[in-house]
């Protein structure tokens, strides 16, 4: 199953909407085949692992097959893996999460017991759940999980009070954060952070990437025109959130329009914004060891001065991470 999850990650970033998946065909504890879901509307991996087994000229019939979501039950883009594991002759499933698509939730787990083929569910059901998260909340929901990436000094700030920010964290930190853009249908930021930084909000690791995100730039004052000048591709569009009510309706129709990750980079005004209108599902924020000071320094979250410590938000299933000298600090900003 670990190796079906480090194939899963191997679709990292291209399968969206569709969720990354991996699998391993064993028999008499051989593995035969392999594969891995690439591309939205192309073959899930488990037809791609039984393809593998049939390229080197072995036979199924018999084998395991390990698979780290369960397997779909029904024809979308796609017909169903339930029939393809059948008609192959496995006799053998284990699975690491089941599918929550309302769909076939369960369903073919059902599909391939009914068909005389022994199921296990749940084997490292954690992980195989974690690189999913975005699947899991949009299908469950119609809205996209939120990631909200800061990266700040060691005293909390973001910026000068001129607005200076580059850089505050090093080279790794940068490339993670490429990592989260490639996750991600959509990247947001607020017009300020784009009248500074002018920041490009692509994909550059690797080159040429094919799944650049929608930028989503948050302003009131900002046009069209003005966008344009910034982003003259025209993969942008601005969004105006007026209020915590907004933001609701927002992600919606994200959702309606298949965005099943959105990442959050800035700045403090909007994060402050997205966390009070509890949006935001994760948190990532990259430390520096450094201190920068002033009174007017820029803080990684902005917004209405709180009345006690009753008003923080506590984060959940929290991971501390290094990169190079840098620290992030992410969870869960719900149960």
């Amino acid at each position: 199953m670990l190796e079906a999850l480090a194939l899963a990650r191997m679709g990292w970033g291209l399968t969206s909407p569709n969720p990354m998946v991996g699998a391993v065909v064993v028999r008499d504890g051989e593995v035969i085949g392999r594969g891995f879901h690439c591309r939205a509307g192309e073959p899930h991996a488990e037809v791609n692992a039984l393809t593998d087994v049939a390229k080197h000229g072995v036979d199924a019939r018999n084998a395991t097959i390990y698979v780290t979501l369960e397997p779909c039950s029904t024809t979308g883009r796609t017909p169903p893996c339930t029939e393809a594991i059948r008609a192959a002759g496995i006799s053998r499933v284990v699975i690491g999460a089941l599918d929550p698509n309302p769909k076939h939730a369960g369903r073919g787990v059902e599909v391939l017991r009914e068909a005389g083929i022994e199921v296990t569910v749940g084997v490292e059901r954690a992980a195989c759940s974690e690189i999913n998260q975005p699947f899991f909340k949009w299908i469950t929901t119609g809205r996209p999980f939120v990631i909200l990436k800061m990266a700040m000094t060691l005293d909390g700030r973001i910026a000068t009070a001129g607005g200076e920010s580059k850089w505050i964290t090093g080279p790794d930190a940068r490339r993670r954060v490429q990592q989260l853009r490639r996750l991600c249908d959509a990247v947001m930021v607020g017009g300020e952070t784009v009248r500074r930084d002018r920041p490009a909000l692509t994909v550059r690791e690797p080159d040429l990437w094919p799944c650049q995100p929608l930028r989503l730039i948050a302003s009131r004052s900002m046009d069209e025109e003005e966008l344009a000048e910034y982003f003259p591709d025209g993969n942008a569009e601005l969004v105006r959130l007026d209020g915590a009510e907004a933001w609701g309706g927002f992600l919606e129709e994200l959702g309606r329009r298949e965005i099943t990750c959105l990442l959050i980079e800035g700045g403090g005004e909007l994060a402050a914004a997205a966390v009070a209108a509890k949006a935001v599902d994760y948190v990532e924020f990259h430390i520096a060891p450094k201190l920068l000071g002033g009174r007017d320094s820029r803080p990684v979250l902005g917004g209405d001065d709180p009345e006690s410590m009753s008003f923080a938000r506590q984060l959940h299933r929290v991971k501390v991470t290094h990169y190079g000298e840098d620290i992030a600090v992410s969870g869960f900003l719900e149960e």
